[in-house]
């Protein structure tokens, strides 16, 4: 009796046990692509600042401000995309999760 209950509880539990391993996947992922996502901009950064050292001319320094500006945007819009897939990805698991939970509990023809 015991064993049929611990094994009903483990069985009961297997759907929040998969949950908590999609979530954790998911932040995961999420944190590696913000470190790359932040390293990124930090090296942007130091290169944007070693270059400015060489300008010569105003406009020089506004062409490098906006190259600078448009690499940063690139890889945020980057960052964001992926990001977004992550979230979808885990979103797209936990709705297999729920439909696989449920139909467990739906009665057999």
């Amino acid at each position: 009796m015991f064993q049929d209950m611990s094994k009903a509880l483990n069985q009961s539990m297997g759907p929040f046990k998969e949950l908590v391993n999609i979530q954790t996947r998911m932040l995961e992922e999420l944190t590696r692509q913000q470190m790359v996502c932040t390293k990124a901009c930090i090296d942007a950064t130091v290169e944007q600042t070693r270059q400015m050292q060489q300008c010569t001319t105003p406009d020089e320094l506004v062409q490098l401000q906006q190259t600078y500006a448009k690499e940063l945007e690139d890889t945020l819009k980057a960052a964001n995309d992926k990001n977004m897939q992550a979230l979808a990805d885990a979103r797209e698991s936990v709705e297999q999760l729920a439909h696989d939970a449920f139909d467990a509990f739906a009665p057999k023809p």
